[in-house]
């Protein structure tokens, strides 16, 4: 497996150095770049992508708390890790999905245990059969409005929604398909059968295969048919649990 990226965002150099060696000492990690403020991140993350997002909370021009929020809207699947000497934005780092919180001082132990947890549940997904089992299908097709005109897709063929770089990606077995529509528009035209676990994601219920824990607060749905998976949030969890108990 190639080395999972981790990037830097915090206006302390004392910090960014200690980070920066635990991310060297730590097994398949390198690091793509730092960054003194949430403007700077942003605008690294854009251009790289990084699978690791280590973020302080108060930081100038843009705090971390917003500079997460704005990661997401771009990658939802990113990690994203708070380092700070500020305990009382652990509430605000969780209601984005925060993989962890570490409050300065923290052991170096800790840090790298985050890492090893994270490299563990973003292993190389094993491949899922191509043909799906028989599932009801549900009538009608959705046109979708995209840069180059509209496509259009059968429903029943859909197996994930996902809100990606700024728009929405739709997932088939044969296939995907971009769109303009908000997440929330695609879910008032979609039937019972599609579930919103995550404001990043909707899935099709008959397509679930499995459900793991992803952080404290998230899991991550794996679905029949596609390499792609979701991520659902605690409470949305519980709402699944109750829908096919």
């Amino acid at each position: 497996m190639n080395d999972l990226s981790v990037m830097i965002c915090d206006d302390e150099p004392g910090m960014r150095l200690i980070l920066r060696k635990l991310i060297e000492k730590a097994e398949g990690f390198t690091l793509i770049g730092e960054a003194e403020n949430g403007e700077e991140g942003l605008k690294l993350f854009e251009e790289k992508h990084p699978a690791v997002v280590f973020l302080d909370v108060e930081m100038p021009v843009m705090g971390g708390v917003e500079t997460a929020q704005r990661i997401q809207d771009m990658d939802p699947r990113a990690a994203l890790i708070f380092a700070t000497a500020h305990e009382g934005y652990r509430s605000e780092a969780f209601s984005v999905y925060a993989f962890d919180y570490l409050v300065k001082p923290f052991k170096n132990e800790r840090v790298l245990e985050t890492l090893a947890r994270i490299r563990t549940l973003l292993s190389p997904r094993i491949e899922v059969p191509t043909k799906l089992p028989e599932k009801r299908k549900m009538p009608g097709r959705l046109m979708l409005k995209t840069k180059d005109g509209v496509s259009f897709v059968d429903v029943s063929d859909i197996i994930l929604l996902a809100r990606e770089d700024r728009q929405t990606v739709l997932y088939t077995e044969c296939g995907s398909y971009f769109t303009s529509d908000s997440l929330s528009d695609m879910e008032e035209k979609l039937p019972e059968d599609f579930f919103r676990c995550h404001k990043s994601y909707i899935i099709n219920l008959s397509c679930i295969d499995s459900v793991t824990p992803y952080g404290r607060w998230t899991y991550v749905v794996k679905l029949r048919g596609i390499k792609e998976d979701a991520l659902i949030t605690h409470d949305k969890y519980e709402e699944l649990e109750q829908m096919f108990s």
